[in-house]
């Protein structure tokens, strides 16, 4: 699995390669033969039409140097635009190689010529790369805005390892005028590569020769992927039934919001549950009856031994919070509901609001069970007592304190899906596009990683897998217009088709794969 790495973290693992003994230069020539192959197998139709290469002056500007050379020995028209010359030893080494090669009237060097522009139809990025930090200053910053007018008119812009003005660990951009269609990262996914995917365009990772050294025990994140899912899912037997399938109780529907189990209730039945309960209240009960003929429905329970019979006797795992309400009886209901029932728990939404400022409290009626919590952002800082930016300035680690305290994994919800386990461990999912961006949809998750949990009773797998399936019915709903049109229920129809996950590797060197995110 794909590390997802900080700006430091992807430093230290090259320099860890490099002082076992691989040649700097040889990440270099691998990183940019990798891209330079990717560039003539993806846009084979626009390589003709001529490639315009900025090179910057350190080695981000080496893996230019290759990446031209390469395309140039290969026919293309290659242009290099040199707005300041090589710094560094391995990039001046690959520069010198590259001249050797193309022609000398194709090479710019010291300036930014003001008819850059020369119809090229593809521009590769290569002024700065991840140790790139702050505004691109002075020539990289006019050749930085020239491939933006270019992009603009139409060309396809490639970055390596990382779209210039982009800030690898936070995802910040200078500003929204330069992004690739295609980024080519080396040996690991960067953190803001997944912050910031409209910057990153489509995500290639290729291996470049690092080789142990991405397992540095930094305790850096793993991108989910195919074959870790594939590897996770729950079989299903050929002789499997409804009871072995598990029964999933869905708890919340107040008055006015029974459309949050219901959509709970098909996100689990798509994901191959074998029997959901709705336990809601009176006044959602006959709307739930007839909308959800496939699952059985029960008040809220008025006491213990009512939880007990309705609940905690027929359950594998409970999801509560999808329309719970904030009320008292709502409160009331969550502490019985927590107090009777002791096994596998997810808890969304109002159910995670509840317990605003009272972590304490739900530590101790979440302890000694498999439990996983779904926090948007929003009802993270509820819980944990900080605000939304904090939130999201901080979210790769942020979930780990409160998640060890309450002994739960925390799945927080955003572009990526961070999921931390109770011991810190964490896992990425990249999967999804704006149409999840849309009410409801947190309920359909809670249902499809309530089903796995049931089935695993391993709620670290079952928030990773959860979220990672449920991007994935997203990106199968395609529209001209990108999520402008789609509803919630083209994305639950796509859930039937997302649980045949491909165990084989990636064609080499490519070691993952992320689609553009319109």
């Amino acid at each position: 699995m794909i590390r997802v790495v900080t700006s430091a973290e992807s430093a230290t693992r090259d320099a860890s390669a490099i002082s076992a003994g691989v040649p700097s230069r040889a990440l270099m020539q691998r990183a940019g033969a990798a891209a330079a192959a990717e560039i003539a197998l993806r846009f084979r139709d626009r390589v003709d039409r001529g490639v315009l290469v900025l090179a910057g002056p350190g080695n981000n500007g080496g893996d230019a140097w290759v990446v031209a050379r390469a395309l140039a020995s290969s026919g293309a028209r290659v242009r290099v635009v040199e707005p300041i010359e090589a710094k560094t030893p391995d990039a001046a080494a690959e520069r010198a190689l590259a001249l050797a090669t193309l022609d000398s009237s194709s090479i710019e060097s010291g300036r930014v010529p003001s008819d850059i522009d020369r119809g090229e139809a593809l521009v590769v990025d290569g002024l700065l790369g991840t140790g790139g930090q702050g505004a691109p200053r002075g020539l990289i910053a006019d050749a930085r805005q020239a491939a933006a007018r270019m992009r603009a008119r139409g060309a396809v812009v490639i970055a390596l390892d990382l779209t210039t003005g982009v800030d690898a660990t936070t995802g910040d951009s200078v500003d929204d005028t330069l992004g690739a269609d295609l980024t080519v990262s080396f040996g690991t996914i960067k953190r803001g590569h997944l912050i910031n995917r409209k910057a990153a365009g489509a995500i290639v990772v290729v291996d470049i020769g690092l080789g142990s050294h991405v397992e540095l025990d930094d305790g850096a994140p793993r991108l989910v992927d195919e074959r870790w899912a594939a590897e996770n899912v729950p079989h299903i037997d050929a002789d499997a039934h409804k009871g072995t399938r598990k029964k999933l109780a869905i708890v919340g529907g107040a008055h006015g919001m029974a459309g949050a189990p219901i959509l709970a209730a098909e996100g689990a039945m798509r994901s191959g549950v074998g029997m959901v309960k709705l336990v809601v209240s009176d006044a959602s009960l006959a709307s739930i009856q007839e909308r959800e003929p496939y699952s059985l429905a029960a008040s809220w329970p008025r006491d213990d031994v009512a939880a007990e019979r309705d609940i905690a006797q027929w359950a594998d795992a409970v999801v509560i919070g999808p329309g719970l309400g904030r009320d008292d009886a709502s409160r009331a209901l969550l502490e019985r509901v927590l107090r009777v029932w002791h096994g596998p728990t997810l808890l969304d939404a109002d159910a995670i609001t509840l317990f605003e400022n009272a972590s304490d409290r739900l530590a101790e009626l979440l302890a000694g069970r498999p439990a996983l919590l779904t926090p948007h952002p929003a009802e993270f800082g509820r819980i944990a007592g900080t605000s939304v930016e904090d939130v999201l300035a901080n979210r790769f680690a942020i979930a780990a304190p409160l998640a060890a305290k309450l002994g739960a994994t925390i799945l927080l919800k955003g572009v990526p899906t961070i999921v931390t386990s109770k011991d810190g461990e964490r896992l990425i999912s990249a999967s999804g596009t704006p149409a999840l961006a849309t009410a409801g949809s947190g309920d359909v998750l809670s249902g499809v990683a309530g089903t796995l949990l049931a089935q695993t009773e391993d709620p670290f797998i079952a928030g990773a897998l959860g979220a990672f399936v449920h991007g994935r019915a997203a990106e199968r709903v395609v529209t001209s217009s990108g999520a402008r049109g789609i509803a919630l229920e083209d994305v639950v129809k796509e859930l039937r088709h997302v649980w045949d996950f491909d165990r084989t590797a990636s064609r080499y060197p490519v070691l993952a794969e992320l689609p553009a995110v319109s």
